[in-house]
């Protein structure tokens, strides 16, 4: 048994268990339920499904550049330690705090939206009209206890709720191919017309919103059995389950409903669009059974999202951008048990805020999402060029396409994206004009302050710390490497 105090996590997590966490993080129901219908109607329609193959790709070259790094760092857990080494510390505490935003946003944007449907279920059952935070605050209270334990709990309870979201996706699009759909089976989506049609920019915006989350495997590299085969297994294989996964559920829903009419089906409400196509080919019983697991899926989230978060937290704790108590790894769990607890906090205290300014749980979904879609591209895009940097001044850089090819063409897609992204925020956190129509107003404008005010504090507490005290400020990468 390890001494209290100790801050070095530590188990024997496989692959497969840290890929199901990071997919789980990416809650593939809910981006099949939520995100795919509006990337249909506002982006390249039938051609979408070729969308999410695109931002395989894109993420694929953003990892193996990452993965090259993360061999040079062994103790490296978080996205802000390799922009620390690549770009200097200032840069890299300003990244801890825009993914502390990143993932925290996102965590109670799903927060909110699973009480909104678990308090909306309980109503079609015939059960009492409960407020959306009473469910909300008991999911809170479930991922408390289950983060304060070892990740090995978590991992299992995340392995039966992913298994059982992508079975059920799985099964619609089997009954959709077998019954031949709506209008027959083609690969039309796949087609450079359908490809090109409405807007491809805005359907690669939508199609890299799913990804979120897979880009954590990282963070886990102190609690796996063999850190240099793991992480980059589990980084890859989920890059790939996930836009593979994404790209046939597109390719089954085009069908199921008939290309001919995706755009009139999907628009009549997009919200039920998965509802409704299960409805038609697996049955009330599938139908209610995607409404159970929509549920699990958003419960696997945010418990993927907490364990992330945590991670961050014991990471800056231990670069001292955080109480040093904060970082303390439990002498029996071998969990951050204290950055769980300071998470927990944070995310209630947030929910609680929400609630408390008669904030509907559909809105804090669709700003904090729109927060965190923003805040997670650029960090992306600022780690490609940090891989670039960092290999340029190593002695010994590994190999071209390692150290320079495949991270600069991921800095490009992701830089395009995080460009779209920006010009598109009003979409995005849904601020509309007179006419209905996205426009740039208040709510725009004070959630991008919010993207930009984060870093910004990063930025100050470094400068602080590097006039203060010059040895902590020199200790914030030499502490994250022993």
């Amino acid at each position: 048994m390890s001494v209290q105090g100790e801050d070095r996590l530590s188990g024997t997590l496989g692959p497969y268990a840290v890929t199901f966490m990071v997919i789980a993080c990416a809650a593939p129901l809910t981006v099949v339920g939520g995100i795919m219908p509006i990337g249909f109607l506002v982006g390249n329609g039938a051609g979408l499904p070729v969308m999410f193959l695109v931002a395989t790709g894109i993420l694929l070259l953003f990892s193996v550049g990452l993965m090259a790094m993360s061999k040079r760092l062994p103790h490296a857990g978080a996205f802000f330690t390799y922009i620390s080494h690549g770009l200097g510390r200032v840069p890299g505490v300003a990244a801890a705090y825009l993914a502390v935003l990143c993932y925290t946003t996102i965590q109670v944007a799903v927060f909110s939206y699973f009480g909104a449907t678990v308090t909306s279920s309980i109503v079609l059952l015939g059960g009492p009209d409960i407020p959306w935070w009473i469910a909300t605050l008991a999911c809170v209270a479930v991922v408390a206890v289950l983060g304060y334990r070892h990740i090995e709990l978590s991992s299992r309870v995340l392995f039966v709720a992913l298994m059982a979201e992508m079975a059920i996706v799985l099964a619609l699009a089997a009954s959709i191919t077998m019954t031949g759909g709506a209008e027959g089976l083609s690969l039309s989506p796949f087609s450079l017309e359908n490809i090109l049609s409405g807007s491809p920019a805005l359907g690669l915006m939508f199609a890299i919103s799913g990804f979120i989350g897979f880009e954590s495997t990282v963070v886990y590299r102190s609690e796996v059995r063999d850190p240099d085969r793991t992480i980059p297994r589990a980084t890859y294989g989920s890059a790939l389950v996930i836009g593979i996964f994404y790209a046939l559920a597109a390719w089954a829903i085009v069908m199921g409903v008939g290309q001919s009419r995706l755009t009139e089906v999907v628009g009549a409400d997009p919200a039920t669009l998965v509802a409704r196509v299960t409805d038609r080919y697996l049955g009330q019983v599938g139908s209610a059974a995607v409404g159970v697991l929509l549920i699990a899926s958003m419960f696997a989230a945010v418990l993927a999202l907490h364990n992330v978060l945590t991670r961050y937290f014991h990471s800056m704790s231990r670069a001292r951008l955080l109480p040093s108590g904060i970082g303390e790894v439990h002498p029996r769990h071998r969990s951050p048990h204290r950055a769980s607890l300071l998470q927990i906090g944070i995310a209630t205290v947030v929910i609680v805020l929400d609630t408390v300014a008669g904030l509907a749980p559909e809105t804090v979904f669709t700003w904090f999402a729109g927060i965190g879609t923003l805040a997670i591209v650029v960090l992306m895009t600022v780690t490609c060029l940090a891989v670039v940097t960092y290999f340029a001044r190593s002695a010994v850089p590994p190999s071209p396409w390692q150290g320079y090819v495949a991270p600069l063409a991921g800095l490009g897609g992701l830089g395009v994206a995080a460009w779209l992204i920006g010009s598109n925020f009003p979409l995005l956190v849904d601020d509309v004009d007179a006419a209905g129509n996205p426009a740039w107003g208040a709510v725009s404008y004070v959630l991008l302050a919010v993207v930009i005010l984060a870093p910004a504090l990063g930025t100050v507490q470094a400068l602080l710390v590097r006039a203060r005290n010059p040895e902590a400020f020199t200790g914030i990468t030499q502490k994250l490497d022993h």
